[in-house]
């Protein structure tokens, strides 16, 4: 590996100098913003949803940072990267917190939480979880394939699944994404993300449970997010779509209860 010249160094420091800057600021909006948000006056849900956005601000920036360090002295910035990680957790909690973090709930489980943030439109609504994603995918970019955070991406991506699910106004939904609404663009593109990011969370954490853990609340999670895609289904009146979901469901619990029957025989045999 070449040895990164002084000169290097230098333009690495002055080009990345604005972002320093810029990340300090948000650290203070943040320091300031959350402890009005733990009031839980009416208005927390919204200072927690521009907490939300605030927070993928400072991850844009610390991926800026690594980037910088990349092109010009030739090195992944680790501390950066480890920082744009926590924003990017920051982010989703505080999310979390306004619409919940359940996978596979009954609407009615969290719609009051999804009401106090009414006035927060569905272009607004979409427009966050598509830039959460973008935020993910330039993190996990930056990483590399073979980082060894690659299974904690895992977690990452299943609860930007569920908030991108929950955030949505189910109530209301198919006026918004009738033709003629202002919503429907957005509305529309908005589902199927969701049934896109739900299978793929299914998929990762049953790909976690056989090539990483073996751990079987892994298994059980993936079975989770079937199980909430299959509700999305429904909710949408898409019946083709819920009966092969729901063969799938069969399927990997019967994968599951196998697997447990296995490692129970093994246990007697020790």
């Amino acid at each position: 590996m070449a040895k990164t010249s002084d000169s290097d160094r230098q333009m690495y420091h002055d080009k990345v100098k604005i972002y320093v800057s810029m990340t300090k600021a948000l650290l203070d909006t943040e320091k300031k913003l959350s402890v009005e948000a733990r009031k839980n006056t009416p208005h927390a849900p919204l200072q927690k949803l521009t907490l939300t956005d605030e927070m993928l601000n400072l991850a844009s920036y610390y991926i800026a940072i690594n980037g910088m360090s990349q092109a010009v002295i030739k090195n992944k910035n680790e501390e950066a990267l480890n920082d744009a990680r926590k924003s990017l957790y920051k982010a989703v909690i505080y999310l979390e917190e306004v619409v919940s973090n359940s996978i596979d709930a009954p609407y009615s489980d969290y719609e009051d939480k999804v009401a106090t943030i009414e006035s927060y439109n569905p272009n607004q609504r979409f427009s966050l979880i598509c830039k959460m994603g973008l935020a993910i995918d330039m993190l996990e970019q930056a990483y590399g394939d073979n980082s060894k955070w690659r299974w904690t991406f895992v977690e990452l991506e299943g609860r930007f699944a569920a908030v991108a699910k929950n955030i949505v106004d189910l109530k209301n939904v198919y006026v918004n994404a009738s033709p003629g609404s202002e919503y429907y663009d957005s509305s529309v593109y908005h589902l199927r993300l969701i049934k896109k990011l739900l299978a793929q969370s299914a998929d990762r954490y049953r790909e976690k449970y056989e090539l990483s853990t073996g751990q079987t609340l892994d298994f059980k999670t993936g079975i989770n997010f079937l199980a909430a895609l299959r509700r999305m289904h429904i909710v949408l009146a898409e019946n083709e779509e819920s009966q092969e979901i729901k063969k799938k469901l069969t399927i990997w619990t019967t994968k599951l209860e196998t697997d447990l029957k296995k490692q129970e025989e093994a246990k007697k045999k020790k």
